[in-house]
């Protein structure tokens, strides 16, 4: 089977992130941090929409009662997009200005994740983020901490494993997870990519357990089994992948999200409809369909 890699939405998002496949409506959600704005793609028409947001984005879930739950720079909130209507719900972080929410989603027991990142340009990097859990009770809880940028969280296909990387290192975690206690315990280094240089932004894993990552700035999407072993590397023609989820009618399209990141255009020249959304066929497994958030 060939590989197949075509720009679907030509969007040109200064930062696309948050791929969230909503398998009832057929379409794929996903954001740009920066616009900030949220997106809806359907592939089936090839036609996009898209709603405005009032502060920096972070990441987007599907809620099981409609609409969206969403992270902004001011925390958790409830989005409609019938009304273009945020509703705040908490932030965990109110008092440290210097971070904002980044990648999430929704495990596969229907709680909402989201963690942060340090983002003060100029400033030395500080590890001051954490990855965050909003339960179905609509509790909130610090579930990592120490960390510089909040990237890679994917579970396994029974959700029992919980895969987390901090993009100011080339290391990917495992965690194991009991989500009926609310508790990640066992930390370990599934990947270890300090050799090649790797940073991780956004993952996903498909229906055998394998784990897709985006690597931004190498324009790679690379996938490993299990046992960290690789076993695909996918060159985009642009050098900005931000996240990547499994979507279409059979689950097996990777739609991947780029980005622009404050460059100009002379600085992308040559490069192939960077901040566009990406969609890869012909890579032979499929992808699992995430819960939407059940509070």
């Amino acid at each position: 089977m060939t590989i197949s890699i075509t720009c679907v939405d030509a969007a040109r998002a200064e930062l696309g992130e948050g791929t969230i496949w909503d398998p009832a409506a057929q379409v794929l959600w996903w954001i740009d941090i920066y616009g900030p704005r949220i997106h809806r793609f359907d592939p089936a028409q090839g036609t996009s929409q898209s709603w405005p947001a009032p502060q920096h984005l972070g990441c987007i879930g599907l809620r099981a009662s409609g609409g969206l739950v969403v992270t902004m720079a001011s925390g958790f909130h409830f989005f409609d997009p019938a009304t273009g209507l945020f509703t705040a719900i908490a932030d965990p972080e109110a008092d440290l200005p210097l971070t904002r929410f980044n990648d999430g989603k929704t495990d596969r027991f229907g709680h909402f994740w989201s963690g942060s990142m340090f983002e003060a340009p100029g400033q030395a990097p500080q590890r001051i983020g954490a990855l965050y859990r909003l339960s179905r009770a609509g509790q909130i809880t610090r579930m990592v901490e120490g960390i510089g940028c909040s990237n890679g969280l994917a579970w396994s296909p029974d959700g029992r494993l919980m895969y987390f990387t901090d993009s100011h290192t080339h290391l990917v975690w495992a965690f194991d997870y009991d989500p009926e206690a609310g508790r990640l315990d066992n930390r370990r280094v599934y990947l270890d990519l300090t050799a090649r240089g790797d940073v991780v932004d956004g993952a996903t894993v498909d229906a055998a357990g394998n784990y897709w990552l985006t690597v931004p700035f190498k324009g790679k999407v690379l996938a490993f089994d299990p046992a960290g072993r690789q076993i695909a590397e996918i060159d985009l023609p642009c050098d900005l992948p931000t996240c990547c989820e499994f979507g279409g009618r059979d689950l097996e399209t990777l739609f991947v999200t780029t980005a622009r990141y404050r460059r100009s255009d002379a600085e992308l020249a040559g490069q192939t409809a960077p901040g566009g959304l990406f969609a890869i066929t012909g890579l032979g497994t499929r992808g699992l369909v995430l819960p939407p958030y059940a509070g």
